[in-house]
């Protein structure tokens, strides 16, 4: 049947020529879409059993799934037609399942406009959408969508009309040429584009276009201040050029700043005040205005050193809400209200000068919580904790906490002689810890010129100090102390960074020889000489007397659901060295003419040397999920890292190397089970590696919805990888050296791959997996030789 195209976001323009685009309102009549069988308005008993699309060959059913509302019932596992939960609902006469989804024809003819507004927002402006019903059994319909895509459009040029100039010369141009959909400049506001046509893009430069006035002093620039045009060139109709026409309006000021912070206790007194007038706060006569009541216990400073601009310069609407977003990030407040005016909630834009007022209210300072509890292990026993936390220590937002924690457990001397034989243990075992955390919302020495500034406007300062000393059976634990010293800033929503200045471990134990008896004992191990398990290894590591350093950066970039990750990626890159601390204190104070390659116990707690590793470390890690519909992804990811002794040092500590296996990591083999190398789990001596390389891929697709309040998705995955030993390694098993030894002619056949079917229970804020993995490349038992399932369970999806 004859049909017509609407252009009804493309109006024309007597004078000018030029089509109008609306971005915004879009309508189109029911009555121009023609279909072979007539729609009528009233609905019948037809259950919808099958919807079909045809004709749709640059936009996947998919996707035009998500657009109608036209629905059939839900299907089992994606099988067409196989609803059971319908046939449930049909054997049960309607007490139980899911009631049927009957044919509703003004929603289809909804649908034919939802569809076509889509291809037109996508270029396809000729497009033509159609609609068949047909009744293939009684009361059973088939609704089939028929399109013709017709040509796409495409955008040859984009010119900007009434952008203002600005004090810099190449500021406009500058902007201009940032856009993507600016190529080749033809003159100073005119581009080529040479792309095809898509709403979506227009819409985003607009919205560039809006904040870039409005961050240089245009405050009352809004939506409809900047319009696209666009007109279809005379030798080719699919071919258009896109004018943008702004409005920019008179440039605005920041006017007065009021600021006021209640204690929470009606009513507001506010019976302390403050005016800033000084330079540095004040331009052109406006000021800043603080008042607060006593009981806040905060400085006016505070107040002040969250504000990033001065009252009376420019209008920037970044820094006014990045001024919003410093008194958000404070813990020992939140905001009541913020505007742009004291009553109304628009600004008024008839005076130059542009006031903010922010109303805060500070939460409880103090908090105090215990904790009592029993225990029965060798004898009886009690402990009790104490928690103290102070939101604002000085008046400035500084938040400390103090923890402390002790246990005693009385064992009489008949149980200590039958366990420990031994009548020289104390009958008592001890335990004690003291913790405290201080953070201060802003970045403290050495980085505090760095506060405040672009891309560190959300900085905080964290120390942190520890101290535990245990007595138990067969070792006691001298002294346990550590001290962190990190930086961490959100640069932007999608970059932050954290750098660990220092962060310092000292553990000094006191293990007897029948610990160690005892620990090779539970693990099954004879003699010293033969294969340690790594667990046994760690505890072994762990009760080593020794002092470990850290400087670090870390930065990350993520544009994902952290939760869901479906969409965007999440990457982090990682340096680090450690061992110099001690290595100084080793080389210039203790024995400054001799080396000794370890340090004596600290504050002399005992006759133990701690000794300590010189390293550098770097890791990346890289994550991309591609949406393939609205019910399938399609993830990546690629690690590499590798570690380096350097100095006098040939081991990395156990707790800083690199290792393979697990849930999370290359499915298949168990936590820290994978290499190094080629070397059999059961032989390795030295665990972990200093190089690691894995790459994995999942595919996730959604095959039941909302049962259980969760999405079902069945995902395939391939996981490989492996980790080495590094050239300057000093294993003791010189044959497990060189089998785990990192070769270029040889790393690439030493790849562990695993891959199989899992299992996610996805719902709101939890994902629950299952993963049935067969290991494809077993390194022991060859390829696709080894037919065992592995099982593994996890919280959260595996990358």
């Amino acid at each position: 049947m004859d049909k017509k195209t609407s252009f009804t976001h493309l109006l024309l323009s007597k004078k000018a020529g030029f089509l109008t685009l609306l971005f915004t309102l879009i309508s189109l009549s029911p009555s121009l879409w023609a279909q072979d069988t007539p729609v009528s308005e009233e609905n019948t008993e037809d259950v919808v059993r099958r919807i079909r699309f045809s004709g749709n060959k640059n936009v996947k059913d998919r996707t035009l799934e998500t657009l109608i509302r036209t629905r059939i019932n839900r299907e089992f596992l994606g099988i067409p037609r196989f609803t059971p939960w319908y046939y449930l609902w049909r054997l049960s006469k309607g007490r139980f399942g899911e009631e049927p989804i009957y044919l509703d024809r003004s929603i289809v003819v909804n649908d034919m406009e939802r569809i076509s507004l889509y291809y037109q927002s996508l270029g396809y402006f000729d497009v033509q959408v159609d609609t068949t019903i047909i009744e293939y059994q009684k009361n059973k319909t088939e609704v089939s969508f028929l399109i013709n895509e017709g040509r796409p459009y495409s955008i040859e040029t984009v010119s900007y009309s009434g952008l203002p100039n600005f004090s810099e010369p190449d500021k406009r141009t500058r902007f201009l040429r940032s856009s993507s959909l600016t190529k080749g400049r033809i003159d100073d506001t005119t581009y080529t584009v040479k792309q095809q046509y898509r709403s979506e893009n227009l819409s985003t430069e607009q919205i560039r276009i809006i904040d870039f006035l409005k961050n240089n002093g245009y405050a009352s620039v809004q939506r409809d201040s900047v319009i696209a045009l666009v007109k279809k060139q005379e030798q080719d109709s699919t071919k258009l050029d896109v004018q943008f026409r702004i409005n920019s309006g008179r440039v605005f000021r920041f006017g007065d700043l009021r600021i006021s912070l209640a204690d929470g206790n009606p009513p507001d007194d506010y019976s302390e005040k403050d005016t800033l007038t000084t330079e540095e706060f004040s331009l052109n006569d406006k000021q800043i205005y603080l008042k607060k009541e006593p009981a806040t216990q905060t400085k006016f400073s505070l107040l002040s050193d969250q504000v990033l601009y001065t009252p009376g310069d420019i209008y920037n609407h970044e820094l006014y809400l990045n001024t919003i977003r410093e008194f958000q990030n404070l813990d020992m407040l939140f905001i009541r209200r913020f505007g742009q005016s004291e009553d109304s909630v628009q600004p008024d834009f008839s005076n130059e000068y542009i006031p903010v007022f922010v109303d805060l209210q500070s939460l409880v300072k103090h908090s105090i919580s215990t904790e009592l509890f029993g225990m029965r292990r060798y004898g009886y026993g009690t402990g009790f904790g104490v928690d103290y936390t102070n939101n604002n220590v000085f008046g400035k937002a500084e938040s400390f906490s103090l923890n402390a924690n002790a246990s005693f457990e009385f064992v009489s001397q008949a149980v200590l002689e039958e366990i420990a034989d031994t009548s020289t243990q104390s009958s008592v075992f001890r335990s004690y810890e003291l913790r405290g955390d201080y953070t201060v919302p802003r970045l403290n020495f050495p980085f505090a010129f760095l506060d405040n500034t672009r891309y560190f406007t959300q900085g905080l300062t964290r120390y942190s100090l520890s101290y535990s000393r245990s007595d138990q059976l067969y070792f006691d634990i001298n002294s346990d102390v550590q001290f962190n010293l990190r930086y961490e800033v959100n640069h932007t929503p999608r970059f932050s960074s954290f750098f660990d200045l220092i962060e310092l471990d000292v553990v000094d134990p006191d293990p007897t020889e029948e610990f160690r008896t005892n620990l090779f004992s539970d693990f099954g191990v004879e003699d010293e000489n033969d294969p340690i398990p790594f667990e046994l290894r760690r505890i072994l590591e762990d009760f080593r007397s020794q002092v470990s350093s850290v400087i670090r950066y870390t930065f990350r970039s993520q544009r994902t659901d952290l939760i869901k990750r479906n969409f965007g990626y999440f990457s982090e890159y990682s340096i680090s060295t450690g061992g110099n601390i001690p290595y100084m204190l080793d080389r210039f104070v203790v024995t400054p003419d001799t080396l000794e390659g370890s340090l004596p116990s600290l504050f002399n707690f005992s006759d133990n040397n701690l000794a300590y590793n010189r390293y550098v470390k770097v890791s990346a890690d890289y994550r991309r999920y591609y949406p393939l519909s609205n019910s399938s992804v399609f993830a990546w990811r690629l690690f590499g890292g590798i570690a380096q002794p350097y100095g006098e040092s040939t081991v990395i500590p156990l707790n800083r190397r690199f290792f393979a296996g697990g849930s999370n990591d290359i499915r298949g083999w168990g936590p820290f089970q994978l290499g190094p190398g080629k070397v059999a789990s059961g032989d390795v001596t030295v665990n972990g590696g200093e190089i690691k390389l894995a790459a994995f891929t999942e595919a996730r697709q959604i095959f039941i919805r909302d049962l259980f309040g969760a999405n079902w998705h069945g995902a395939w995955y391939v996981d490989a990888g492996n980790i080495w030993y590094g050239p300057k390694n000093d294993s003791p098993s010189r044959e497990n050296l060189e089998q785990g030894r990192f070769r270029f002619n040889e790393f690439y056949n030493q790849i562990a791959v695993g891959t199989g079917l899992g299992l996610r229970l996805d719902w709101q804020y939890v994902v629950a997996r299952f993963d049935f993995t067969f290991r494809a490349h077993d390194l022991e038992a060859g390829w696709f030789n080894n037919r065992k399932m592995y099982f593994s369970f996890g919280i959260g999806h595996s990358f």
